[in-house]
């Protein structure tokens, strides 16, 4: 069968914090499907994962804001008008407008608008990852080119968004994949067609992360020259709960002596370091920033628990299955964590990990303090962490399903 170049619309690309997006494109390309990306913005981060340069297909850069390339926007707006979907673009767009009002909506028009001028040749498929902005610019575009469109949704993007506009996008792409039961199950309210929403873990590249086989350490809290590790990984945003982990650490009993290292940027960094002196904690971490996979993988290797604090932001933004918490379960780290969104899904409290509910610092301070005293139980359950990943969230399995989806569609149209 012949396979149809697909055009990827994504926010942004390459990101650090994405990897799991970055495997997903490199399985389809190992599989034999030929992509083309479409990013909304460039990139940002200083440093990129080993992922992004083994992706060969080539990356097309809509601009991000309008005012920035008139003339492209422009050559893309007159243009629009010699394709056979601009009179039901325009009607579409005026609905969405009336609904939402704003500089965001026009931004995705115009998008779209460029990207139907700027076709890559033998582009027959769109594909968007996030089913709120990107999927906005691939249904428009979609609308305008008569091109059949796909979406991935993960967790702030369903969350976030309103359910006219998921309801709508539910019922025009041809399906949507999702990465966890509760995103899956919310998503099914939302439309009447059975086969809209398909539930697929986008799970971990575990030739990227081997078995390992090294000693964890013995260490028990009780030796102040040789405190446990701690390790946390993921943005200083809201929803991943870092006042809670905080709070948590300055609840630890007085007698026992850690070191908690967090990887990651956020806008909120400042905050939380100044959070961590208020709480007279921060002799006691160190903030690494942003660090390639090659780096984290190591800092996974040698840490003693993993720590992450999910929540519900305020504005509903909330994580679906953190991708980090597979990546530290597959390398027989014991990961605490909250029972938000799709955490209950790999971490079964007791089992494999230690599960507490959101924004309660007191608990997760218990959780913490149980497993640095007791390194034999801090084994037993990365031993079963591992398993469970390796059993359950290889993500060979979810590009062997997304790989189907694609080509039951193209099977069907030919």
């Amino acid at each position: 069968m012949q396979r149809r170049k697909i055009l990827v619309v994504l926010k942004g690309y390459p990101r650090l914090s994405e990897t799991f997006i970055a495997q997903e494109l490199l399985g389809l390309e190992k599989a034999g499907f030929d992509l083309t990306l479409i990013s909304m913005r460039r990139p940002t981060d200083k440093k990129r994962h080993p992922v992004h340069d083994e992706i060969k297909a080539r990356v097309i850069y809509l601009p991000e804001y309008l005012h920035e390339e008139p003339l492209r926007v422009l050559k893309g707006f007159l243009a629009s008008f010699s394709k056979p979907g601009i009179k039901a673009l325009w009607k579409r767009f005026l609905k969405d407008l009336w609904r939402d009002v704003s500089r965001n909506r026009f931004r995705r028009l115009g998008q779209a608008f460029v990207l139907g001028r700027e076709w890559p040749e033998n582009g027959a498929w769109l594909h968007a990852h996030f089913i709120h902005t990107p999927a906005s610019v691939t249904e428009y575009a979609s609308i305008l080119t008569g091109v059949p469109w796909t979406c991935s949704a993960h967790a702030k993007d369903i969350w976030t968004s309103p359910d006219w506009d998921l309801h709508e996008k539910l019922g025009s792409a041809r399906w949507t994949v999702t990465c966890t039961r509760s995103g899956y199950d919310h998503m099914r309210t939302l439309t009447p067609r059975k086969n809209a929403v398909h539930l697929s873990y986008h799970g971990l590249d575990l030739a990227r992360f081997g078995h390992f086989d090294g000693g964890r350490s013995g260490r028990d809290g009780r030796d102040p020259a040789n405190p446990v590790l701690l390790l946390s990984v993921g943005r200083a945003v809201e929803k991943k709960g870092y006042e809670t982990l905080l709070k948590a650490l300055a609840l630890l009993p007085s007698h026992l002596n850690w070191r908690f290292e967090h990887i990651g940027g956020g806008d909120k960094l400042p905050r939380l370091q100044a959070l961590a002196r208020e709480l007279g904690v921060a002799d006691r971490v160190i903030w690494k920033g942003a660090l390639a996979q090659d780096e984290v993988l190591e800092h996974y290797r040698r840490a003693d628990i993993f720590a992450l604090a999910c929540r519900i932001a305020s504005d509903g933004d909330r994580d679906g299955l953190p991708n980090v918490l597979v990546e530290a379960s597959s390398q027989r780290l014991p990961c605490v964590s909250t029972s938000v969104s799709g955490i209950p899904e790999l971490l079964v409290d007791g089992v494999n990990g230690m599960v507490v509910p959101p924004e309660d610092p007191a608990a997760f301070a218990a959780a913490l303090a149980a497993l640095i005293g007791d390194p034999a139980r801090r084994m037993q359950l990365g031993d079963a962490a591992e398993r469970r990943v390796r059993e359950h969230f290889d993500h060979e399995a979810s590009i062997e399903q997304l790989g189907q989806l694609f080509e039951e569609e193209w099977r069907t149209a030919s």
